[in-house]
């Protein structure tokens, strides 16, 4: 049968990024049938809102999704309910993705690239594993009061069910054995009742269902700190969504830039995974051809990887991003001075 993949390019330099992914796609799935759809800003423009029923009923009947970018300041004054941002929200709920598995790998070649020291980032291979459709994020009751003077206040409600806690814990545990088997929870449960549960509720799960995981805790300012002290001390981090955001951002620049970052966000088994590069829209590069695609294009890999099946397909575009940059490729972000197209070539000559 044929796989479809659902392009949703997006906003600022999605678009650029997208088409050297599927430039790449072309080449090592040439059996992959495409197909293309509008959010965020773009949907916005075209449909006035940011994540059509058409869009996400394309989205939930595919076999994986892979997005670009979403937001730009040309939508910044749109009512918050159908900012861009919105959309990927929506669309995350809507596929019902509730595992984000973000990788902060150090390619050999930029390890001289990192903003630490080349001892502390050397061999680091780290998997973020973030809960993505619960949180504060989708915590009700929320909003802004607007009194007078100090009577005026905003509010979320971070909100966590034991089912919801479980299902990711699961997926980090899992992932975790095929790595090297240890699990660090992170939350505040010193401060937040929410975090205390989690805790409380990883634990549980893990003298039910841990064989072969070794499970350690620690409150997730500490494992900010740590992260930028002895990185490489991690195998597989889990977090709630507010501080898998954060930490994962943080872990990105450890790689040499965040350009340089992809991520899968995955559901129930069966069921279509999203894929998406960690950095943001970058309006201010738009369509000046300096975007870094290898994030979109390790996404895809990702999406090679963990929902269409194919494992020695994505080894292979793995392997030519690394050794595109053993022979010096690099974009503006990695000091380099190729463009957006030139660093796809480099890329597509290993392949």
């Amino acid at each position: 049968m044929t796989q479809t993949l659902l392009l949703l390019p997006g906003d600022g330099i999605g678009p650029e990024v997208i088409a050297e992914a599927r430039r790449v796609a072309e080449i090592v799935a040439p059996d992959l049938a495409f197909q293309t759809g509008l959010v965020g800003g773009a949907s916005i423009d075209a449909n006035g809102e940011p994540l059509t029923v058409e869009t996400l009923v394309m989205a939930k009947s595919s076999d994986a999704v892979l997005l670009g970018a979403v937001g730009g300041a040309k939508w910044v004054d749109v009512e918050r309910n159908l900012r861009p941002e919105m959309g990927l929200l929506q669309l995350r709920k809507g596929m019902d993705v509730f595992a984000n598995l973000r990788p902060a790998f150090c390619f050999p070649a930029l390890v001289d690239a990192s903003t630490l020291k080349r001892e502390h980032v050397e061999g680091l291979d780290i998997m973020i594993v973030r809960e993505l459709t619960s949180g504060v994020y989708f915590g009700e009751p929320r909003g802004i009061e607007r009194g007078i003077g100090e009577k005026s206040f905003g509010f979320e409600t971070s909100r966590y069910t034991a089912g919801e806690i479980e299902r990711v814990t699961r997926v980090a545990f899992d992932i975790a054995r095929g790595r090297q088997g240890r699990v660090c929870s992170t939350e505040k449960s010193n401060v937040m009742e929410s975090g205390l549960f989690w805790r409380e509720t990883v634990t549980a799960l893990h003298a039910e269902e841990g064989i072969g995981v070794e499970l350690s805790h620690m409150y997730a300012d500490a494992c900010a700190m740590e992260l930028v002290r002895a990185p490489t001390q991690f195998d597989t981090i889990l977090a709630g969504n507010l501080f898998g955001d954060i930490l994962s951002d943080a872990a990105a620049m450890l790689t040499g830039s965040i350009g340089m970052l992809p991520s899968a966000s995955l559901g129930k088994e069966g069921t279509p995974g999203l894929y998406e590069p960690v950095h943001g829209s970058a309006p201010d590069i738009a369509g000046q051809g300096r975007a870094n695609p290898c994030a979109t294009i390790l996404s895809l890999e990702m999406a090679l990887r963990w929902s269409l099946g194919r494992p020695e397909v994505a080894d292979r575009v793995f392997s030519a991003v690394g050794k595109a940059l053993e022979n010096g490729a690099r974009t503006a972000d990695l000091g380099g001075s190729l463009s957006t197209s030139q660093m796809t070539d480099a890329i597509v000559a290993e392949l």
